[in-house]
């Protein structure tokens, strides 16, 4: 038993994932997969030997949202932990960029290899001793996302953390998180139409979502929100009987401090932590926070969240400089292009005689409309060119575009841990999602040489294209990876950026 390894908890887990066509089939029945999520999740939680009473010792800060409930967990993570040093703070958030174990922190640190693996195997092996299901139709094992939620509450629970911060990984009211009786304080960050538009929900109803989270006799807390959001929050919260519902107000002095997270959408995230965690230390240690103390502000400030509006200078090839945001997501992807058209990222003043080359690396998940993500992209390189009265034309602010798969390396094949099987087979061998994309562009910015167009099947090949256009220390060039977190996952771990970026 001892001998199992990080490996061989990966290669299991990887076993778990649904393929692309089981996606499509579970979008078709989404009505049956919510009616049963939550008691599936129940008696999964009972077969590996826990109640759901058992999560409420996690004393749980349960966060989500359209955009910004990742940067939310970070905020409020960083803040707990320095204001009570002393505690035991963990955190589940997802995905994870390089290895699964970074979904599951304890004290901002991810689970070590070696217990990843002992948790990991304790879950599994109950799972499979006690097979008893009240619903013959329950899968035997639980999906991917269901099994690492599991293993995240028996490491949690065994390690007996003093607080939890668990951000929700989709949707909020049939959530794998969602099944705690009583959290400490609930948050739901901004709201907007994201790839849940594409079953045809409307804002309403993605607001009911999410403030499925809300519970009885707990503070309910979201930001500003569109009239259809705020109205349908409004209602979760009267109908879940939360204690109370607060629209958080701004927090004086926070617009002086400079974030850890880069970006001007993260100051109403920031905002949102700080009331989180206010109400937490009220309720679990009698602390009244009337102004912002020196240890919230030191938490704002060394919040990190890689992959989100993050800089990293390559370690090994001078002026070469990687800007990662897994931005997927209309709202996201023009908070991204906000924070890249900027003198804080692609109009900085970076010493050289001519101006960077700059490279453009995306791609998106099938089933999201490439077009209208990039007609964003390039919208607002448009308005922020012109904002900051930049005489570049919007046409010519790449130099270079990558349409790119996930796909680890050039071979065709997955690191381990970001192996995934949602990708269409067909879609995979014919580039059919890479070439749609490149032909989206082309529409989009027809002055766009072709030859400046790329469609490549691999991360690595997007990689060695990078490095070849990056021809010596004098020539400067910028690489934007947006579209998706799989992507900037792939490219940290294909580039050698771990050290530096994680």
């Amino acid at each position: 038993m001892s001998t199992r390894t990080y490996r061989d908890a990966i290669d299991n887990l990887n076993t778990l994932q649904s393929n692309a066509a089981t996606l499509d089939a579970a979008r078709a029945n989404g009505g049956r997969i919510s009616k049963v999520a939550i008691p599936e999740m129940l008696e999964y939680l009972g077969r590996i030997g826990y109640t759901a009473s058992d999560l409420n010792r996690l004393n749980v800060v349960h966060i989500t949202g359209t955009k910004g409930k990742g940067s939310t967990s970070a905020f409020t993570d960083s803040i707990l932990r320095r204001t009570m040093p002393q505690w035991k703070v963990g955190l589940y958030t997802s995905p994870h960029l390089v290895a699964v174990r970074e979904r599951i922190r304890i004290n901002g640190a991810p689970l070590s290899e070696e217990d990843f693996a002992k948790f990991f195997f304790e879950v599994w092996d109950k799972l499979e001793q006690n097979d008893t299901r009240a619903n013959p139709e329950t899968s035997r094992m639980p999906a991917y996302f269901r099994f690492v939620t599991l293993v995240a509450y028996h490491a949690f629970l065994t390690l007996k953390v003093d607080a939890t911060i668990l951000e929700v990984g989709v949707g909020g009211m049939y959530d794998s998180t969602n099944i705690v009786p009583r959290p400490i304080v609930t948050g739901v960050s901004s709201l907007g139409l994201d790839h849940t538009t594409l079953l045809g929900k409307t804002l309403g109803e993605i607001a009911w979502q999410k403030g499925g989270i809300y519970k009885e006799g707990v503070p309910a807390l979201t930001v500003d929100q569109p009239e259809e959001g705020m109205a349908g929050l409004k209602q979760q919260a009267v109908d879940r009987k939360a204690s109370e519902f607060v629209v958080v107000p701004p927090t004086p002095a926070l617009s002086s401090i400079k974030l850890g997270l880069a970006g001007s959408h993260q100051y109403q995230n920031a905002n949102l932590a700080v009331h989180l965690a206010k109400f937490f230390l009220h309720a679990q240690a009698g602390m009244q926070e009337n102004t912002l103390s020196e240890a919230f502000v030191e938490g704002l400030k060394n919040t990190k969240w890689p992959g989100r509006c993050q800089t990293v200078s390559d370690p090994k090839r001078a002026n070469l400089t990687w800007f990662l945001d897994g931005a997927h997501t209309k709202e996201s992807l023009e908070c991204c292009m906000q924070w890249f058209v900027s003198p804080d990222a692609a109009l900085r003043a970076t010493g050289a005689e001519t101006r960077a080359s700059r490279v453009f690396i995306f791609n998106c998940t099938n089933g999201r409309s490439g077009n209208t993500l990039l007609d964003i992209v390039n919208k607002e390189i448009t308005t922020q060119l012109h904002l900051f009265g930049n005489q570049i034309e919007a046409a010519t602010f790449f130099d270079h575009v990558v349409f790119c798969t996930n796909v680890t390396y050039s071979d065709g094949g997955f690191k381990g841990d970001l192996t995934t099987y949602a990708i269409p087979t067909n879609d995979l061998a014919h580039l059919q999602t890479q070439h749609d994309l490149a032909s989206a562009w082309s529409s989009l910015v027809p002055t766009f040489p072709s030859e400046n167009i790329h469609i490549l099947p691999s991360i690595e090949h997007a990689i060695n294209l990078v490095q070849h256009l990056h021809s010596g220390p004098t020539e400067p060039v910028d690489v934007l990876v947006s579209g998706s977190l799989h992507l900037v996952g792939g490219v940290i771990e294909v580039a050698g950026l771990s050290d530096v970026a994680l």
